[in-house]
């Protein structure tokens, strides 16, 4: 059972077939220990932070404004380890 707030939007993304594999480990990891954070005009924060157990990838984690409950979570392809 994950330990942060979730959207319904976030509950229904996250059983896709390309998101079912995210675990809720990583998604706190991200929350906590972002390696880069922006704020979205709307209010909303993305984070990133590399997984080391999925390839090194990167994880990019959308809040909603109250900095804890996960909008959106998902491997950012485009990311490359500076400020988007």
């Amino acid at each position: 059972m994950a330990r942060y707030p979730q959207t319904q939007y976030f509950q229904h993304t996250r059983q896709r077939a390309d998101r079912i594999c995210i675990k809720d480990e990583w998604i706190e990891h991200v929350i906590r220990h972002p390696e880069c954070e922006e704020i979205q005009p709307d209010g909303r924060i993305r984070r990133w932070a590399r997984i080391a157990d999925f390839q090194d990838r990167a994880l990019r984690v959308i809040l909603l404004a109250d900095g804890r409950t996960v909008h959106n979570a998902f491997f950012d392809r485009d990311y490359d380890g500076r400020h988007p």
